[in-house]
C-alpha cells in the first residue's frame, strides 16, 4: 500500500491481506476460490489392531511328517495341547485367535469330532461352545451323555477364516495329532458331525446324507472302533426339519453303547 494508506495503484496486482484480520470467504464455505479443509475421517476401529501372526509354512506333506514326529511323542492330552500351541505347519494358526484342542473327559467310550471352530469356539478357545455347541450338548443330553463321559473335538483346531470349510491340506497336516488324539483317549465308538469330518476321517466322497445313520468298522489311531456320521448340529440350526434324522443317529449310538455296556 502506497505510503499515504490510499488505494494501491492501478495494475498492482492483488495485496496480501493485512495480517491477524479474517477475510471473507466469497461465494459461500465451498467457493471454487476458497479452499475448503476438513478434518480426516476416523481410522476404522480396527485399524489400529495389530495385525494377524504371519508366518512361513511348509508343504503340507513335510508339515504332515513333522506333525507325525512331534504328536508320536506327547505321552498325554496336556502334552499334546502345548505341541499344537507351538506348531506352525498349518496356515490356519496365522488368522486365529486361539487353539481349540478338546473338551469333555480326557477318557471316553465316544468320541465327537466336527468340523472346526467357528467364532465362539475361537474366543473361548474350546470346541463346540458355540449355538451349535448347546445344541450338541442337548442332543448328547437325551441319550444319557454329557462332558463328564463324551470328548469332543474336531479335525482342526483353529478357526478357518469366515467359517469356511478346512481344506483337505489343513485336515492332512493336523491328522497326526487328532489320530494320536484318538489313542490318548481310547475311545470305542468315534460320531463324526457332518460332512467335512466325514471325508476327512474315513476318506470317501459321498455327501453325508449318503454317509450319515450307518455304522462301519475303521482303525484310527491304532484303535478299531465303530464310527458313524451324522448330521452337524450348525445344519441342524438352519434346517430344523432335519433334527429327526439326527435323532435316529444318536438313538443308534444309544442302542451300541447299551449293547456293548462292557467294552
Amino acid at each position: 500500500m502506497p505510503p499515504g494508506g490510499g488505494a494501491p495503484p492501478r495494475g498492482a496486482g492483488p495485496q496480501a491481506p493485512p495480517a491477524g484480520r479474517p477475510q471473507p470467504q466469497q461465494g459461500g464455505p465451498a467457493s471454487r476460490n476458497t479452499a475448503v479443509f476438513r478434518p480426516a475421517a476416523p481410522l476404522p476401529a480396527d485399524a489400529t489392531r495389530a495385525p494377524p501372526a504371519r508366518f512361513a509354512t511348509a508343504p503340507p506333506d513335510a508339515a504332515e511328517t513333522v506333525a507325525r514326529r512331534i504328536a508320536a511323542a506327547v505321552p498325554d492330552l496336556s502334552a499334546l495341547a502345548a505341541a499344537l500351541q507351538a506348531f506352525d505347519g498349518c496356515a490356519l494358526k496365522a488368522t486365529a485367535k486361539s487353539t481349540c484342542v478338546w473338551r469333555g473327559a480326557e477318557q471316553a467310550r465316544v468320541m465327537i469330532v466336527g468340523e472346526a471352530p467357528g467364532r465362539d469356539e475361537d474366543l473361548e478357545g474350546k470346541p463346540f461352545v458355540g449355538r451349535a455347541g448347546q445344541l450338541l450338548d442337548r442332543m448328547l443330553k437325551s441319550v444319557e451323555l454329557d462332558e463328564s463321559n463324551v470328548h469332543i473335538t474336531n479335525v482342526v483346531y483353529w478357526r478357518p477364516p469366515g467359517n469356511r470349510t478346512p481344506t483337505t491340506q489343513e485336515t492332512q497336516v493336523c491328522r497326526p495329532f487328532l489320530e494320536r488324539q484318538i489313542a490318548l483317549v481310547e475311545p470305542d465308538f468315534l460320531l463324526l458331525l457332518g460332512g467335512a469330518a466325514a471325508k476327512a476321517m474315513l476318506d470317501v466322497g459321498e455327501g453325508i446324507m449318503k454317509l450319515r445313520g450307518k455304522w462301519r468298522d475303521a482303525e484310527i489311531g491304532g484303535r478299531r472302533l465303530r464310527v458313524m456320521a451324522t448330521l452337524h448340529p450348525a445344519y441342524l440350526l438352519r434346517t430344523p426339519a432335519a433334527k429327526r434324522l439326527a435323532w435316529r443317529d444318536f438313538l443308534a449310538l444309544k442302542v451300541a453303547l447299551e449293547k456293548n455296556a462292557s467294552i
